[in-house]
């Protein structure tokens, strides 16, 4: 089982609410990561090759190693496994919704994909903070979309006043659920928030791009900051108890939004460490034989927005096993196989 699996992040959100000028910010924003887009027309995607604005079924390269394609939803499958081909060499593909499909609808095509080279990298919904209210009056599904996304971006936070952006924030927030929140200005919102960016060979993380020194940064960068996302990294020496861990990722709070790294499982499993992927309410593991010589231990990094860095590690910490009176039961593992990957004999019931 390969942990390098491509993940599949849906854009949506309604006309206007900016998903295109998001989409274009994460493309000039790639440097060293390699994104594959699919959308249904060209015409608003910064790239140069606009004679083929329109052309369902095209392919174009997008000259940063990027690629985007013009597709209809009942293509999604067959350019899925035009973008996972290892020629393709990408690290991530983008889905925008618009014109394809419902969002919901495409998520279940991107769960249902029997394409083993992708995951799912969850629904980022984008939402216009100025026309919020409007746009739950003419589109009464905004609510449906809301409550299945993983990501709210509250787009243009700028052109709205503190206390009315306050207001969308917190409707927004009750109606996501345990979906991360986030506001932005023209769609500035930091990749590492979505997905692992590339570092080019040769350059140093953090320091300024080649893209950079040529070009400079993007206009009115500093006047137009990038939505806030917090970081934080857990590690823990002792192996972790299954069932116990389980309750501590079911139980994820909201803003909590991506979560990666390894655990250990100890006698549980004494083979194998677990990959952990977990997007929004999505999770899945992979177990891989523990590398020759390496200290087992549990490595997670977590992403989101209004964590409670004190309480997580605590809560993690709540895992570990204390001593052999805690050993786990033959059954404490049946939790974290539920989200294993089965093989074509074996059904995936999770």
């Amino acid at each position: 089982m390969s942990t390098q699996q491509i993940p599949v992040v849906v854009l949506a959100g309604f006309l206007g609410a900016g998903k295109t000028t998001l989409l274009n910010h994460l493309l000039r924003s790639a440097r060293g990561t390699r994104i594959g887009v699919m959308v249904n027309d060209f015409g608003d995607i910064g790239i140069d090759a606009m004679t083929v604005a329109g052309q369902v079924g095209s392919t174009v390269s997008l000259g940063n190693g990027c690629l985007c394609c013009a597709v209809d939803a009942s293509e999604l499958d067959e350019y899925l496994e035009v973008l996972t081909r290892p020629e393709s060499r990408l690290d991530v593909i983008v889905i925008e919704a618009s014109g394809l499909a419902e969002p919901q609808e495409l998520v279940r095509m991107v769960l249902a994909s029997e394409n083993e080279r992708i995951v799912y990298g969850g629904l980022v919904q984008v939402v216009d903070a100025a026309e919020f209210d409007t746009t739950r009056r003419l589109h009464p599904e905004t609510d449906r979309h809301l409550a299945i996304a993983d990501l709210v971006v509250v787009n243009k936070a700028d052109q709205v006043p503190e206390d009315r952006l306050r207001a969308v924030r917190e409707t927004v927030t009750g109606l996501a659920g345990r979906a991360a929140v986030v506001e932005a200005s023209h769609g500035r919102v930091e990749p590492e928030l979505l997905f692992d960016r590339v570092v080019p060979e040769g350059e140093i993380e953090g320091q300024m791009s080649i893209e950079d020194v040529l070009y400079g940064p993007e206009d009115d960068a500093e006047a137009h900051p990038h939505a806030a996302y917090e970081t934080l990294s857990l590690t823990a020496a002792t192996p972790l108890h299954p069932r116990r861990l389980m309750d501590f990722l079911d139980a994820r709070p909201e803003g909590l939004y991506r979560i990666k790294g390894f655990v250990d499982l100890g006698a549980a499993d004494p083979v194998n460490r677990y990959t952990v992927h977990a997007v929004g309410r999505f999770l899945r593991f992979y177990p891989e034989p523990w590398p020759a010589g390496e200290e087992r231990l549990t490595q997670l990094v977590l992403i989101g927005s209004g964590i409670d860095a004190a309480g997580l590690r605590k809560e993690l910490a709540g895992c570990a096993l204390n001593g052999p009176q805690d050993a786990p039961d033959e059954h404490s593992m049946w939790g974290v196989l539920r989200y294993v990957r089965q093989t074509e004999e074996e059904p995936d019931e999770s």
